[in-house]
């Protein structure tokens, strides 16, 4: 009678994924931006646990606070530019980062994480468990985060 593999991978399914699933709380204050944004989208892939599959949803939501207090390194804060493409010819819209910081300092972190993500369905799905707050307070105690240092 043959052996049975007994070092044969189990792969994760969706029910089991969605039971294991929780909150974290991450504190922005002072990080570098791809650096932190790399750390948040482990998280949200869920390849921090060992039961990462990559084609399930298995990553905990997280929640960023202090989103205008991270850095940038180098020269980074007077020559990075935001671009995006509203649709009509010669449309290009470019924003400098200072003036992105003082508008609306959660989209920098949320862009730089969304460029970490897999260009897929699932990725878009995992993306919509992030929130980021500018400061320090946040309107998501009834998820009991889990406050953890990256």
């Amino acid at each position: 009678m043959p052996q049975k593999n007994r070092n044969s991978t189990m792969l994760l399914s969706k029910e089991e994924a969605t039971s294991s699933r929780g909150w974290i709380l991450l504190d922005a204050d002072g990080k570098t931006l791809g650096r932190f944004a790399s750390e948040i989208t482990k998280i949200l892939r869920g390849k921090n646990k060992v039961t990462f599959t990559s084609h399930v949803d298995s990553g905990d939501g997280v929640v960023v606070i202090n989103a205008s207090k991270v850095k940038v390194t180098g020269n980074k804060e007077a020559q990075k530019c935001y671009h995006r493409y509203t649709g009509y010819i010669g449309g290009r819209r470019s924003v400098p980062y200072r003036t992105m910081m003082e508008r609306k300092p959660t989209e920098i972190l949320r862009l730089a994480v969304k460029g970490m993500m897999p260009k897929t369905k699932l990725a878009r799905a995992q993306m919509k468990k992030l929130r980021i707050f500018a400061q320090e307070e946040h309107n998501m105690q009834g998820q009991k985060p889990l406050k953890v240092d990256a």
